[in-house]
């Protein structure tokens, strides 16, 4: 693995792993939940043979980013992880730039494209659709591959998670994809990022107040309105869904064109659940490297 660097913005001290040429058009990689930035490393190689610099790293609560202030509230918001983003790039120097993300990442991504076109040269989402507007209730079938986020709205799954991050994350590996993607040893890597001290309190609050059953962060009351009132994605956008997602069901981003105006494509990945970058790391490197040849250099 290439080491890790770190940088300060008003918030954090972000971790997070560069590669590729030095004045190579600049990708930032977004990884999701429960994952870390190591999710790329299969991926981040033949994006800098395309060309690419690229840039992952580690959300708020995950690995070694750490906030700076013990008050500053443990948010999983993703209009707060948004914001890292952009502190993320503005110290970086990085005035536009494509972005990919997958899961929570991916949420991040549409909300930065959505509301964020001048910084943003492209999107490609992993694993989630983009739906204008607040969450809508899910149905049932959608509701109950979600059983993990009502569980987590409880004291006692609260509780649970608290005490035994690492074996709720592993029940979410196990059972969101086919079996057999992964070894213990990748997981157990992974799972070092987990032990974050803000990981759990940053997880817990992400879930909550998806569904209002947290309070938000106001100092980021102003993006949120912002990101529920824009109806339309203008940069060009790619969907990569796994047709065996057991989690974020793959009809749940069907159907979607008419909320972006510029190049749009959505493309199923067969007999691939929800981790399709280390799921299928040849098949994703091939994609988002022709995507960003098109659309991530201008």
């Amino acid at each position: 693995m290439n080491s890790i660097s770190y940088c300060d913005t008003p918030l954090l001290r972000i971790a997070y792993l560069s590669g590729g040429p030095k004045d190579g058009a600049p990708v930032v990689l977004l990884h999701g939940w429960p994952d870390d930035a190591t999710t790329y490393a299969r991926i981040s190689p033949a994006l800098h043979e395309a060309g690419f610099r690229t840039f992952s790293p580690w959300l708020r609560g995950c690995g070694s980013t750490s906030f700076l202030s013990k008050e500053t509230m443990r948010s999983g918001e993703i209009t707060a992880m948004a914001q890292d983003v952009l502190d993320f790039a503005d110290a970086l120097g990085l005035s536009r730039f494509a972005i990919v993300g997958h899961d929570w990442g991916a949420r991040i991504a549409y909300l930065l494209a959505s509301v964020f076109p001048d910084r943003i040269k492209c999107c490609a989402a992993l694993s989630l659709g983009w739906q204008p507007g607040k969450l809508v209730t899910p149905s049932p079938e959608q509701a109950k591959a979600f059983w993990y986020q009502w569980f987590m709205a409880t004291k006692r799954g609260a509780e649970f998670v608290r005490k035994n991050r690492k074996e709720f994350a592993r029940f979410q590996w196990d059972t969101w994809s086919p079996l057999g993607w992964f070894d213990d040893a990748i997981f157990d890597e992974v799972a070092k990022s987990f032990e974050n001290p803000d990981w759990a309190e940053v997880t817990l609050h992400s879930y909550r107040v998806r569904w209002e059953e947290a309070e938000p962060d106001p100092r980021y009351a102003e993006l949120a309105r912002r990101a529920t009132s824009v109806k339309i994605i203008s940069v060009p956008t790619l969907t990569v869904h796994g047709g065996d997602d057991r989690v974020v069901l793959p009809r749940s981003s069907e159907g979607l064109e008419g909320h972006f105006t510029a190049s749009y494509k959505r493309l199923v990945l067969d007999a691939v659940g929800h981790f399709p970058m280390r799921e299928a790391p040849q098949e994703v490197s091939r994609l988002l490297a022709n995507f960003l040849d098109s659309h991530g250099k201008q």
